[in-house]
Parts: structure tokens; C-alpha cells; sequence
């Protein structure tokens, strides 16, 4: 885990180390602590949705002139699980470099040891939120 950015490398590393039992309350605290989107993007203008997922799920990343990433995400309070990604991502994301972000590993969610707590279905749609996200980033980085 060289390159992950370490806010990042620490969630994962807090949710591999954690029984079993208490992941899916991990999961809830991060699906509650998503920041609300801020109101110029209330109706996903500029937002990619990720159809991956099962329930509807937007997200967008902005390269900033300093070579960091902001990201927002949004996701319906009834997805839990999807929002606890989002919130994963939100928090450990924060301030990382584009390339510390395009570094992140696909297989984020099973480093994280999700994959016991939650369904196939579930970690293929947090995969490719993370997969759209970088992809956004890369895009961004092309023209420069």
C-alpha cells in the first residue's frame, strides 16, 4: 500500500485489522459522516453517474490548480453500504495528489476486507466508483 494516500491507507488498514462483527458499524459511521453536496451541484450538473451501482449514485472530481483532488459524492440515505464507499473515499481522499488517487488499487474493497461483510453486487459497484473517479482524474490530467 506505497502510494495510497495515508488518510486512506489508515481506513483500510482500520477495517482489515477489525472483527468481523464490527465492520458493518464502521460502515454505517462512514455512510453517516458523507458530507452533504454543496448546493451548486443539488441536481448532479456536471455529475457522472455510476450505473454500476444499484442505486443511483453520482459522483465528480475536480483536479485543483495545486495538483489535489476534490471529489463530491451523492448517494440516496437507503444505500447504506454504497454511501459508506462514498464516504470511505470522501474521507480518505481528502488532499491527495492525483497521482496518490490513481494509485489507489482497484481492489480497494478487498484489501479492506469487505468482502465477508458484503455482497459481490455491493463491492463491484464500490469498484467502480473508484474506477469512474480515477478515470475522471486521468481525463483531467490528459490535457496538460
Amino acid at each position: 500500500m506505497t502510494d495510497m494516500p495515508p488518510k486512506l491507507a489508515e481506513i483500510v488498514e482500520e477495517f482489515a485489522s477489525a472483527p468481523r462483527d464490527v465492520v458493518l458499524e464502521m460502515l454505517i459511521e462512514f455512510a453517516d459522516a458523507m458530507p452533504p453536496l454543496p448546493a451548486e451541484l443539488a441536481g448532479h450538473d456536471g455529475m457522472e453517474q455510476v450505473p454500476e451501482c444499484q442505486t443511483a449514485f453520482f459522483l465528480k472530481a475536480v483536479v485543483q490548480p495545486d495538483d489535489t483532488v476534490r471529489t463530491w459524492f451523492d448517494c440516496p440515505p437507503e444505500a447504506p453500504t454504497t454511501r459508506a464507499f462514498a464516504g470511505v473515499l470522501a474521507e480518505g481522499l481528502e488532499g491527495a495528489s492525483t497521482a496518490e488517487i490513481l494509485a489507489v488499487p482497484d481492489d480497494l474493497y478487498a484489501r479492506m476486507g469487505l468482502g465477508q461483510a458484503i455482497s459481490p453486487l455491493r463491492i463491484r459497484g464500490g469498484s467502480a466508483i473508484l474506477a469512474r473517479l480515477k478515470r475522471q482524474v486521468a481525463a483531467q490530467l490528459a490535457p496538460r
